[in-house]
């Protein structure tokens, strides 16, 4: 079994909360390796936490425990579970996080609990510390997941919008800004390539509008937007030298269209 854990939190590294985990899981697990993914997730924001995590998790070696906290619902009757997709585990909340990866795989999920595979003295507003991580470091000692918990048929589900094709071009949506302020939208590279077959087309995002798809940000002038397939496969709209989230004035949720055109 692999002594790998992942974390990916909405902690920050302020405070005491991600150290605090990490003592607790060398407590069970003195060989374990840390690798942070990130604990720079949005306060709360489950989207983002599950984005992040779907785009890593997979490349890791096979066993590697995903400890993934954003937790806003800790110490209210949702479930903490652990999962097996693929040949990796994950531990966290049952709040939606995870939907991300069961509608791409199968998965074996477990409800968990056995209170013998937690800390004592449970606090109601950190499961990462008193639950999640013991769990963690528990599966990566080679506990079975029969054992820390009991199986459980369905999740917490949450649904990424899909977007919509027609003849006119495609319509989608920015799901994801990263640190860059690059918009990552829900529109794949496979439907792009599917649906407009390199046809001209205009991009409109904001109060914006962009006339190509192009490779990367080298290909247009500084300061300007760009419109590329970013490393996740999905279209993407940056500056080149900039932020385009705050220089286009686009949030998350903001719509994009492409139009073919006649």
């Amino acid at each position: 079994m692999s002594q790998l854990i992942t974390l990916t939190t909405d902690f920050g590294l302020q405070d005491h909360y991600v150290s605090a985990m990490k003592a607790v899981m060398l407590g069970i697990a003195p060989s374990a390796r840390f690798v942070d993914i990130s604990h720079e997730i949005p306060p709360q924001d489950i989207m983002a936490g599950a984005w992040v995590v779907r785009n890593t998790a997979f490349l890791y070696p096979p066993n590697t425990v995903h400890l993934v906290v954003v937790d806003p619902g800790v110490g209210t009757p949702r479930h903490p579970v652990a999962l097996k997709v693929k040949d990796q585990y994950f531990v966290g909340p049952d709040n939606g996080i995870f939907s991300l990866f069961f509608n791409e795989y199968d998965y074996k999920a477990y409800k968990l609990n056995n209170s013998n595979f937690w800390r004592e003295g449970v606090s109601n507003t950190f499961h990462g510390r008193d639950i999640f991580a013991p769990v963690a470091a528990h599966i990566s000692n080679g506990v079975a997941l029969e054992d820390i918990g009991e199986p459980i048929e369905e999740l917490v589900t949450y649904h990424w919008a899909v977007p919509i094709a027609d003849k006119d071009g495609l319509q989608g949506w920015v799901v994801h800004i990263d640190r860059f302020g690059n918009l990552i939208t829900n529109i794949s590279k496979e439907l792009i390539d599917d649906h407009l077959k390199r046809k001209s087309v205009k991009i409109y995002v904001g109060n914006t509008m962009l006339n190509k798809i192009v490779t990367t940000f080298g290909d247009v002038e500084e300061g300007e937007p760009a419109a590329f397939i970013g490393s996740s496969g999905m279209l993407e709209i940056g500056i080149n030298k900039g932020n385009a989230s705050r220089m286009l004035s686009v949030d998350k949720g903001a719509q994009i269209s492409i139009v073919l055109q006649k």
